[in-house]
C-alpha cells in the first residue's frame, strides 16, 4: 500500500493594505461654494476623490468622513485608536479652539498630518494658533485640495 503524499503546510499572508482616516471639520462639507477665493473651487467630493485615487496608488485604504460636531469628531478619533495605520485631519474652526480634539488626538500611535486648504498663518490673527500641531508629525497648509495629496503620499511614506 502507498503511504499518502504529505505536503507541507503552506501559510500565504497576505499584509492588509494601510488604513488612513480622513477627518474633515466643520463647513468643508461646503467646499466649493463658500468662500472659493479662500478655499478654492473643488468641491469635498472632489476632495475625497483625489484623496482615494492617491491612495489606491500608494496601495492605501481611506475611510474619509466630515462632520460640523465636535464630540462626533473626537468619536471618530476614539474609534481609530490601534485601528488605523494613519490619520489626516482638516479640524477646519476646531483647530483653533479644540483643546478636546488636541486631547484625543494624542491617544493615537499612528502617524497624524494636520491639513489646511487656506494659511492660517496669513489669516486673521486667531487663526495663528492650533492645537492640532503639537501632536501631528506634520503640518500641510495653503496648497488647496492638493494638500490632501501630498499628505496621503507623506503617510504612504512613513507607513510603508
Amino acid at each position: 500500500m502507498l503511504s499518502p503524499l504529505v505536503l507541507p503546510h503552506i501559510t500565504i499572508i497576505k499584509k492588509n493594505m494601510s488604513k488612513i482616516l480622513i477627518l474633515n471639520g466643520p463647513n468643508l462639507n461646503l467646499l466649493g461654494t463658500r468662500e472659493p477665493e479662500i478655499y478654492g473651487h473643488d468641491t469635498l467630493k472632489d476632495v475625497e476623490k483625489l484623496c482615494v485615487e492617491t491612495a489606491q496608488h500608494h496601495k492605501m485604504d481611506i475611510d474619509f468622513r466630515q462632520s460640523n460636531h465636535e464630540g462626533i469628531l473626537i468619536d471618530w478619533i476614539q474609534e481609530a485608536i490601534n485601528n488605523v495605520d494613519g490619520v489626516i485631519i482638516n479640524a477646519a474652526g476646531y483647530t483653533h479652539t479644540s483643546v478636546s480634539i488636541h486631547d484625543a488626538l494624542k491617544m493615537l500611535t499612528c502617524p497624524i498630518v494636520e491639513v489646511h486648504l487656506s494659511d492660517p498663518e496669513t489669516r486673521e490673527e486667531f487663526r495663528h494658533f492650533s492645537y492640532i500641531t503639537p501632536v501631528a508629525q506634520a503640518v500641510i497648509k495653503g496648497q488647496g485640495a492638493q494638500g490632501y495629496k501630498q499628505a496621503v503620499e507623506f503617510l504612504a511614506k512613513v507607513i510603508n
